[in-house]
């Protein structure tokens, strides 16, 4: 049924048709992710909006499998790189390899787990400088350089990596340059008492539920031309650029505020939102909701505000009591 729905959409994508793809999408993912919707709802935002997100949460609440039931439902590629200190750029990008051709010795390139559609990178911060710069080109302009030979991503092109914010020994924290190429942070928390008894139900049972793949490419890249076309009014553009500006200003607990690509973040995500829920317009729900994601990563606190047990979130919900 699932499938039979979204394929009738497929030869014109609307904002109204729009809604009722991604009701259906969302109620099929939820048959094998159990709660956890505003994290699911961030990551099919941060994909309409051609970015890239960045989960943190303690182990075991999954990461994984969340982002690979959505890949599913989109019936996308998927790769899963698992992030080690060990790791060498070439295990991610690809590499030439030597074989025997018509005209004898030659090369020929073996592409990487970089090449698909949704790529996991599980703890990136366990992975070194030099590991961690080499998604930095993939991330920023959709294509991977070996040797003196470029090689474009096939769109779309999602890159959703995770850290662990416990056991910090032996990580690389990421760099704020590459923080910020990150459209989203995503934060997940434990499940509730009937979450986590729905999931012990679902997942002790003598099969696990598997999910129809119905959400084809065509369509996911009509509704990311779409979601740019989403209007926003001059009044919540200057409301967005009061925001961000404001993150600058505010020297009692911001050292270093957002840059103008949180801006265009903002916008984009804010569209997304309201294309999520079938509506051609932005509201300031839209805006201030998707604020923390978007800000959350590119706020350095001053010493006193962590001092005092501040967290960037907090600064950011400060920030949007203050801007009118």
């Amino acid at each position: 049924m699932y499938e039979n729905n979204i394929n009738s959409e497929q030869a014109s994508v609307t904002y109204q048709n729009a809604g009722r793809i991604f009701k259906s999408f969302f109620e099929e993912i939820g048959t094998v992710i159990v709660g956890q919707k505003e994290a699911v709802e961030q990551i099919v935002i941060a994909i309409l909006c051609g970015g890239h997100a960045l989960v943190e949460s303690n182990p075991g609440l999954g990461k994984t499998l969340m982002i690979s039931t959505i890949s599913k439902a989109m019936n996308l590629k998927f790769s899963r790189i698992q992030c080690t200190p060990d790791l060498m750029p070439s295990d991610i990008t690809g590499t030439n390899v030597i074989e025997e051709g018509e005209k004898g010795k030659e090369f020929r390139f073996e592409p990487g787990p970089v090449f698909a559609n949704i790529v996991l990178a599980d703890e990136i911060n366990r992975a070194s400088p030099k590991t961690q710069s080499a998604m930095l080109e993939a991330m920023q302009e959709k294509q991977v350089t070996v040797g003196n030979d470029t090689y474009l991503l096939d769109k779309p092109f999602f890159i959703l990596a995770t850290q662990n914010p416990i056991e910090m020994e032996g990580t690389y924290p990421l760099p704020e340059a590459q923080l910020d190429r990150f459209l989203l942070k995503i934060l997940l928390d434990y499940p509730s008492y009937e979450e986590e008894m729905e999931i012990i139900n679902r997942y002790t049972k003598s099969e696990a539920p598997e999910i129809s793949r119905g959400l084809d490419k065509t369509t996911l890249l009509d509704l990311q031309k779409l979601t740019r076309q989403v209007p926003i009014s001059d009044e919540f553009k200057q409301r967005v650029l009061s925001i961000v500006a404001m993150t600058r200003k505010d020297k009692e607990n911001i050292e270093y505020g957002a840059s103008p690509r949180a801006s265009i973040g903002l916008i984009l995500a804010a569209k997304a939102r309201a294309l999520i829920q079938g509506r051609n317009f932005v509201s300031k729900e839209d805006v201030d909701t998707m604020a923390y994601p978007v800000l959350r990563h590119r706020l350095i606190l001053t010493f006193e505000a962590e001092r005092s047990g501040m967290t960037t979130d907090e600064a950011v919900r400060e920030i949007l009591q203050k801007v009118k």
